[in-house]
């Protein structure tokens, strides 16, 4: 008797050695399938969480741009802090800043560590 003529309960060993191939084979698509589609779905979580992600950036950019807004700095600064433009007699030059220092503070004298006797 041959592989192929052999029988197990009224089954050729070669029809039942496919069955078990194409069931296998059954199974490990839908394996794949299963895993391609949970994929698919973490995929497209992560796309939605990177246009939240953007649409938030964008938000922020126009608030900075907002707050970055030079008359409203100046308003803020003169309503809030009492500052206004500098004053002619005020300004100076860059070679005239090191006069306009305040004076160092004299530096007392450490005193000397005693010799051992």
């Amino acid at each position: 008797m041959s592989v192929i003529d052999r029988r197990i309960r009224g089954f050729r060993l070669v029809d039942v050695i496919a069955l078990g191939l194409l069931v296998l084979l059954i199974m490990s698509v839908y394996l794949a399938k299963t895993i391609a589609s949970r994929e698919r779905a973490e995929i497209a979580s992560v796309e939605r969480q990177i246009a939240s992600e953007r649409a938030q950036i964008r938000l922020l950019e126009a608030e900075v741009a907002h707050l970055e807004q030079p008359s409203r700095i100046e308003h803020l600064s003169s309503t809030y802090l009492e500052m206004g433009p500098v004053d002619v007699t005020r300004e100076t030059t860059a070679d005239s800043l090191a006069a306009l220092a305040p004076p160092k503070p004299a530096l007392a004298a450490a005193p000397q560590p005693e010799a051992a006797p």
